[in-house]
């Protein structure tokens, strides 16, 4: 059963330290959670961690022996909802142009289900005009996008591109649940 089981995709940047409390907030919830996660997100965010934190193996590789059918049909054919937290400039676009050079991107675009992006960048980087088309087109195609906020980013200014708190994105997944 599909119904309460989240994938939640990790892009790099600064934001991905409040992944783990999204997916420890989830976990409690009976939310049964897999992890992936890009190169780049690890330089922020721990493996191990996320893995101790969902109870499972976090997946890296786009090559995976264990998964005979590719990791990217096999975990997008294991859950109702896809959640990218955060979702980085690069991932917007791979997203939007249809990249995949990497198991986050390739398991997108084999996913079936819901998706929901929450985007996190420099302020001046969620201004660009490539950033905003690239979002628009996300949303043409049926994609969810949770923020971003506005308020002090690690670049030491106060700005939108902010990553919405994890409670926000638990409660938006919880609504999606529910709905």
């Amino acid at each position: 059963m599909k119904h309460r089981k989240v994938i939640i995709g990790v892009t790099g940047g600064i934001a991905a330290y409040k992944t783990p409390a999204l997916v420890s907030q989830l976990v409690k919830a009976n939310v049964d959670v897999t992890v992936v996660m890009t190169a780049a997100s690890q330089q922020f965010a721990g493996v191990a961690t996320l893995s101790a934190l969902s109870g499972k193996p976090v997946h890296t590789k786009l090559f995976d022996d264990s998964m005979p059918l590719g990791a990217h049909i096999e975990l997008a054919r294991q859950a109702a909802l896809l959640c990218i937290v955060p979702a980085s400039a690069d991932f917007l676009a791979k997203a939007a142009l249809g990249m995949a050079d990497d198991l986050l991107s390739t398991l997108y675009l084999a996913f079936t289900g819901d998706v929901m992006m929450c985007p996190a960048m420099n302020k001046e980087m969620w201004a660009h005009a490539a950033v905003q088309r690239n979002l628009k087109t996300l949303v043409e195609d049926g994609v969810q996008i949770i923020g971003p906020d506005s308020g002090w980013q690690s670049c030491r200014v106060e700005g939108e591109g902010r990553m919405t708190e994890p409670d926000e994105i638990f409660q938006a997944i919880e609504a999606w649940f529910g709905s």
